[in-house]
């Protein structure tokens, strides 16, 4: 019986591994098509990733609203059996769906959802990729006259460079077709998207020196997530009121003149990254003297709240 045990553990890693693969990950931060799905799971291969996008609603007086910013992420999830997408509107509307293709039927459910409207039956569309390369989905819905139709949705000019989208009220023999809703996005690379995020963390370093120069205990703390943890020279590791009262300034006549942290590295894990390097800094001490310093530094930085934040912070000095 031991050793039925023992042959389970050892193919253990590998069973969770395979489970795993096509998950997003660092490498594939989108995730990656299953061998195993429906081939079908390619139709939405170009537009996997992040788009920045422009999306305009029609007004009733049929005029065309004015266009507002948007971007739309799509990734493999299920270990790559379907597809999920979400939007982010400028404007504060976010709506995501759940895509999955039913062999059975040749069709795609997709499954929608939206802040703006939340359901506790989420609305489902159905379609297939046509003839012309368009994604075409519907889903019945009467005309505001009662007219007896549907709502269509397409997926057009799909590349890697981005896609067009439309959303139209149309008749059952589509003859009739009036356009309500149309948004076009243009990819965004991935070097791109990651130089977004570098910079975001190198401007919350430096909105963390400012913070630190001016005493401002709230801005320090807003640097930190709420389950932070710093590793001060000497010190048992700090958390929670520990970590404010370590940040907290001194009223003992010093004062900060200059601190900046210049990064050697910075690499992401999903919604972690790491980034190590050095910090330098210059104190006027009580009798006016000024005393300069320098280390070094490794931070784990987490994304939380729809910002990059110190999770682990950790330093020690370079003597001089």
């Amino acid at each position: 019986m031991k050793a039925n045990y023992v042959l389970v553990l050892c193919f253990l890693p590998l069973f969770l591994s395979a489970q795993y693969d096509y998950e997003p990950s660092t490498e594939h931060p989108f995730g990656l098509p299953n061998p195993e799905a429906p081939s079908e799971i390619m139709d939405f291969a170009p537009m996997i990733g992040e788009c920045d996008c422009k999306s305009q609603n029609r007004n009733p007086d049929q005029s065309w609203a004015e266009p507002v910013d948007m971007v739309w992420r799509f990734k493999y999830i299920m270990n790559g059996m379907g597809v999920q997408d979400e939007t982010l509107k400028a404007d504060g509307g976010h709506s995501g769906s759940i895509r999955q293709f039913v062999s059975d039927s040749t069709k795609w459910y997709v499954h929608y959802y939206s802040n703006w409207a939340p359901t506790t039956t989420l609305s489902t569309w159905e379609g297939t990729k046509n003839e012309n390369g368009n994604i075409v989905l519907y889903r019945e819905q009467k005309a505001p006259n009662g007219m007896e139709g549907f709502y269509r949705l397409t997926f057009s000019n799909m590349s890697e460079k981005g896609f067009d989208w439309a959303g139209e009220w149309v008749n059952p023999d589509e003859s009739i077709v009036y356009p309500t809703w149309k948004i076009q996005c243009a990819k965004r690379t991935r070097s791109a998207h990651f130089e977004e995020m570098k910079e975001a963390i190198i401007q919350a370093s430096q909105n963390f020196s400012k913070a630190y120069i001016n005493g401002n205990l709230d801005g320090i703390m807003n640097s930190y997530t709420t389950d932070a943890k710093i590793f001060p020279n000497n010190r048992e590791i700090l958390d929670g009121e520990a970590l404010k009262s370590y940040w907290t300034p001194l009223n003992n006549g010093t004062k900060t003149l200059h601190h900046k942290i210049t990064s050697e590295e910075i690499k992401f894990f999903g919604n972690y990254a790491h980034d190590y390097g050095y910090y330098e800094g210059k104190t006027q001490n009580q009798d006016g003297t000024v005393a300069s310093w320098r280390g070094k530094y490794v931070v784990v930085w987490r994304h939380e709240g729809g910002a990059w934040k110190m999770y682990l912070d950790i330093w020690n000095a370079i003597r001089n």
